[in-house]
């Protein structure tokens, strides 16, 4: 029973306000809590802290809903609310939550006046795509395999040694996908994100030769055009991979610049001599050039407007729907300089110049917020927030095991308040819409997947947090199937296809049903986030909206609790969960739940009802 605030719109007027426009900002208080004197905000416009009044614009249920103006002075606007207790007390709330002493700037709320991410943004659920590993087409059998390739059969196991890492070739092309976009539809997919399509001389092709066509041996542009039309049909989105870091040391620019020092391309790179032999890579990976975005010329070529290699696959015929820019937080940066800012701001400019209705994920594999504070990046592809945590709290302790290249090689295992800690600190870092638009990932194509290291029976519980916390729920192909790996290559694994209808077939229902418990429901794309509840073995949240409240119990072990009365909206005769097997009685003290361990339990219950903002 505490104070609470979020960017959703049952407590922010606008959720795409402009630079002048006064926005209202309600904080809901409890009347368990304490008598309130006064409610203030404070923002801090250019760096000098200003003061608006609230007032009681709503009182019902046990709560006080207090509202005050905030004038949008700056591009990110951070606020926070200051509390004058009756008792003489003196309380800060921001986006960490409640503090009795000054807070960080950082930890602000945020009004964003950039331009915003298309509406469909928090209603995506994400597949995502490792093309040579999803499916052959008939096509493919015809293709032969190239000279760098180590040939496998769909059956074989993964070779995670090099050189069979990076050379194991199974023939995976974008036809195979188009015909298994049922398999998607099922499953409730709304947009398919492909690692890259351009040619390189590996399988994952991060090494790109070439942005100027899709790799033949996917079926080349042709195969891309049919994917994206077919998936359009069926109402799903398709985006692609670039890699604006690197590209492959086979790629053109650099084959014509390398022991080259007058060729144009020349100043798209970082050269270490005078002959232009030795050069900076990525981690010093010497296949992988890193790219100088000092270069007027690399940018015109690469990201700036229509006909630039970011404007080109966004238009017809192509017609992708946005792009996931691999290693985003290395790039343009490098000793004293730091470009990125500039190139990850020219890349959006040139998708809202091309098609304003696509969407821009940046990769940031640690703490993200300093780079995604909504002038660019619509999301993170990120770990810190979700997957991290949610891996900390539901693995079974490994003696060895991949984790996100920590050093110890073990997984850190959390209790669940720990998991509430390290998700609320990462979090907070983004303003509301950004959150919206990051990955709640389990897994993904660089990391062992989720399963491998999982208790038994937490694939519920994990899958659950991740279509009901907000941000883009992920599936990572093959995760429906069951699949395991030790490693980001191991994990890479041929999809089983034929198991849908048979050993996988419970696993897919599963990941059906939760996917579609998201996407029927309003409260989950877009609506207010409270923690009610945590405690080691269970966490306890609700997602609210003028229409519904959905309230969520996601346990590894059985819990028997109550949540005290005015907490959530009353439930009402005879509540029936939405998914899951867990108990709720109403009763005058409160609302008990109870049930099995591990489980995933959802119930939905009325919505928010409020005065609209003035």
């Amino acid at each position: 029973m505490l104070p609470h605030h979020d960017g959703s719109p049952l407590y922010v007027s606008s959720q795409e306000p402009a630079l002048g426009d006064a926005v209202a900002v309600r904080l809901r208080v409890p009347h368990a809590w304490g008598a309130v004197d006064a409610v203030r905000t404070r923002s801090n416009p250019d760096h000098e802290p200003r003061f608006t009044d609230a007032v009681v614009v709503a009182s019902a249920d046990g709560w006080d809903w207090w509202e005050a103006p905030i004038h949008v002075e700056n591009p990110v606007h951070g606020y926070r609310f200051l509390i004058s207790r009756s008792d003489g007390r003196k309380v800060w709330v921001n986006a960490t939550g409640l503090h009795e002493i000054e807070t960080l700037d950082s930890e602000d709320f945020k009004l964003v006046t950039f331009p915003a991410p298309p509406a469909w943004v928090k209603d995506t659920v994400l597949y995502q795509v490792f093309p040579d590993r999803f499916a052959r087409s008939a096509a493919a059998d015809e293709r032969p395999a190239p000279d760098w390739a180590i040939p496998a059969d769909w059956s074989d196991p993964v070779d995670d040694v090099p050189p069979g890492r990076s050379q194991q070739f199974y023939g995976g092309d974008l036809d195979g996908v188009r015909e298994h976009l049922d398999h998607l539809e099922r499953l409730g997919a709304t947009m398919v994100y492909l690692t890259p399509v351009f040619p390189g001389r590996s399988n994952h092709r991060y090494d790109a030769s070439s942005f100027s066509q899709v790799d033949q041996l996917l079926g080349g542009d042709e195969a891309l055009i049919r994917l994206v039309e077919a998936a359009h049909e069926r109402g799903m989105r398709v985006i692609g991979d670039l890699t604006s870091n690197h590209c492959g040391d086979g790629h053109e620019w650099f084959t014509a610049a390398h022991g080259n020092p007058d060729a144009p391309e020349s100043e798209f790179f970082y050269w270490l001599n005078d002959e232009h032999t030795e050069y900076v890579s990525w981690l010093g990976v010497p296949s992988l050039p890193k790219f100088n975005w000092s270069s007027a010329e690399l940018r015109r070529r690469f990201i700036e407007g229509p006909d630039s290699v970011v404007g080109h696959w966004l238009a017809a015929p192509y017609g992708l729907d946005g792009w996931r820019i691999d290693v985003a937080n290395m790039t343009g940066r490098y000793l004293d300089h730091d470009l990125n800012e500039e190139v990850r701001r020219t890349i959006r400019q040139t998708m809202l110049e091309v098609n304003p209705d696509t969407i821009l994920l940046g990769e940031s594999t640690n703490d993200a917020s300093s780079d995604f504070q909504g002038d660019a990046w619509h999301g993170a592809m990120t770990y810190t927030n979700f997957t991290r945590p949610i891996w900390g709290w539901l693995s079974e302790p490994a003696s060895e095991s991949s984790y996100f290249g920590l050093p110890f090689g073990t997984i850190p295992l959390y209790d669940g308040e720990q998991f509430f800690a390290a998700h609320r600190q990462f979090a907070a870092g983004f303003p509301w819409r950004t959150r919206l638009g990051t990955m709640n990932a389990l897994d993904t194509h660089d990391t062992p997947r989720f399963l491998t290291n999982a208790k038994a029976g937490v694939v519920p519980v994990a899958f659950g947090m991740s279509v009901t916390l907000p941000g883009i729920p992920v599936v990572f192909a093959g995760d429906e199937f069951g699949l395991t790996g030790v490693d980001g290559e191991a994990s890479r694994t041929p999809l089983p296809w034929g198991e849908e209808h048979g050993a996988s077939a419970d696993s897919i229902a599963l990941y059906s049903s939760l996917i579609g418990l998201r996407r029927t429901h309003s409260a989950l794309n877009g609506g207010g986030m409270r923690w009610l509840h945590v405690s080691p073995d269970v966490l306890v949240y609700v997602r609210e909206d003028a229409d519904e409240s959905i309230l969520v119990v996601a346990a590894r072990e059985a819990f028997d609790l109550t949540l005290p009365a005015g907490l959530v909206s009353r439930p009402g005769e005879d509540p029936t969960p939405l998914v899951g097997e867990g108990s709720l009685q109403d009763a005058e003290s409160g609302i008990r739940l109870t049930g099995a361990g591990p489980s995933f339990t959802a119930w939905r219950l009325a919505g928010i009802s409020l005065p609209a903002f003035a």
